[in-house]
């Protein structure tokens, strides 16, 4: 097979193009995804250069009836995507050629390549932040959902993953709430940036014609026009913005991953995940996996990996447009797509979760949890904190060595012995219930804050 030749770009190429380098130079498989934005943000110029007079009226209706019918090609997948017109851009212009002849050649006046892609890439991707925002939004309910749902329900709260006070499964639910509100209002900035039409900057320099950017911004839905044409064609800091709030929502989802993994172990055995979110084992019968949870887990690190990548390929380029890129698509579209699968079968698994309340209460008694809640007792009793934190401290000893599992069970002599002050009243602050619900503040985990939070978060979200 002979290479294709060069005369897409000029007579001034007299050597064909290395078919190795066509193949290593094309970029149709990410292009697909921009494809009805190109066509889209042609229609615009189209409309901007004839009201400038730059087209006559007969040429432009000749370009929007030719683009529509390409963009319902696109919609239908009937168009014909050709590897030697590399890109996009050209594979719509030589379409637009076919179907409506000179008035096709005239379309990219005033425009180049640079300021072309630079608007399809904003366009598709604030269309998918737009969407991501909405499945974060249905997310964060599934999480408001749960913490009503359990609010009473008492469960071990960890540091260092050691049982440190009693919580509500509600409270730890709300706290992944609220870090995904944080990612919905990150995902919002990240789309405020972008949100800037670069049509117009043409190649780097601007164009002499008279065009109207404000104009096809409108048109666009963008907040405003660029101010500076080599920014506009040379910067993709709104790719890397968009991979690192995809990296943060993802190792948000990854946090809980881990923690649905390990409470579904029979080691821990809190929550159990609907049978349409694990897999079994092709030798061990008995299996149940949480895989999605792991998958989760495992796409964290490939959405990372893309914000090193986005931000790597800037941090050398000189200005203005350079072919690198072209690879900032990959990890931007990789990154769209993967956090916003993530984010949506995550909202779906987590209506599924049964709650094991009994072994999470059981697990809450383990540790001697209500020690702090002791600690407290006795300042209130009139010991200074410190010296209130040593007693227990040495309470807490006593038990392990007289074998009580918790600080309930401990002869009120024995407490007295190391904290004089205490009284028969002390049982109070040693259960669960009672250490859980003392915290009654606001973001305290009692089970009345836990609504009043879900309650006013659900209000934020509308």
């Amino acid at each position: 097979m002979s290479a294709p030749s060069n005369t897409t770009w000029s007579p001034l190429f007299k050597e064909a193009v290395s078919t190795d380098f066509r193949d290593f130079h094309e970029c149709l498989d990410q292009d697909k995804r921009i494809a009805i934005y190109d066509v889209a943000a042609s229609k615009v110029h189209a409309r901007m250069l004839a009201q400038a007079g730059v087209l006559t009226s007969q040429d432009n209706s000749a370009i929007q009836t030719g683009l529509d019918t390409i963009a319902e090609e696109i919609r239908t997948g009937i168009f014909e995507w050709k590897k030697e017109l590399e890109d996009v851009h050209m594979n719509v212009e030589s379409r637009l050629t076919a179907l409506i002849g000179e008035a096709g050649k005239r379309l990219h006046t005033a425009r180049s390549r640079n300021d072309q892609v630079a608007t399809d890439i904003r366009l598709y991707a604030r269309a998918e932040l737009d969407a991501l925002s909405l499945e974060l939004k249905t997310l964060i309910l599934a999480f408001i959902d749960l913490a009503e749902g359990h609010a009473d329900t008492i469960m071990p709260g960890f540091t260092h993953l050691q049982v440190a006070q009693p919580v509500t499964f509600g409270h730890h639910m709300m706290a992944y709430a609220e870090m995904f509100f944080r990612d919905l209002e990150r995902v919002s900035q990240a789309r405020e940036r972008l949100n800037v039409s670069p049509l117009g900057a043409a190649a780097l320099a601007g164009t002499s014609y008279p065009i109207d950017p404000d104009f096809s911004a409108r048109e666009l839905g963008f907040s405003r026009a660029f101010r500076n044409s080599l920014d506009a064609v040379s910067d993709r800091d709104y790719v890397v913005d968009i991979c690192a709030a995809g990296s943060v929502v993802m190792g948000h989802l990854s946090r809980l991953a881990e923690e649905i993994i390990l409470w579904c172990t029979p080691m821990v055995d809190f929550i159990e995940i609907g049978d349409q979110f694990c897999t079994g084992s092709s030798i061990m019968p008995q299996k149940r996996n949480p895989d999605l949870a792991e998958l989760v887990r495992g796409k964290a690190a490939r959405v990372i990996g893309n914000l090193t990548t986005s931000a790597a390929l800037m941090k050398a380029q000189p200005l203005a447009f350079n072919k690198d890129q072209q690879e900032s698509k990959p990890p931007l579209t990789d990154t769209l797509e993967n956090v916003r699968g993530a984010v949506a079968v995550t909202a779906q698994m987590l209506p599924t979760i049964r709650v094991k309340a009994e072994n999470m209460r059981a697990a809450a008694e383990q540790g001697y949890s209500t020690a702090t809640d002791l600690a407290d007792y006795l300042v209130r009793a009139g010991l200074p904190f410190r010296d209130a934190h040593h007693a227990v401290a040495a309470i807490v000893g006593a038990a392990r060595d007289q074998g009580y599992a918790t600080l309930a069970e401990i002869p009120l002599a024995t407490m007295q012995a190391f904290a004089p002050v205490v009284a028969a009243d002390v049982a109070e602050v040693l259960t669960t219930e009672g250490s859980v619900a003392c915290r009654n503040h606001r973001g305290g985990t009692a089970p009345e804050q836990v609504r009043r939070a879900a309650a006013e978060l659900r209000a934020l979200l509308g």
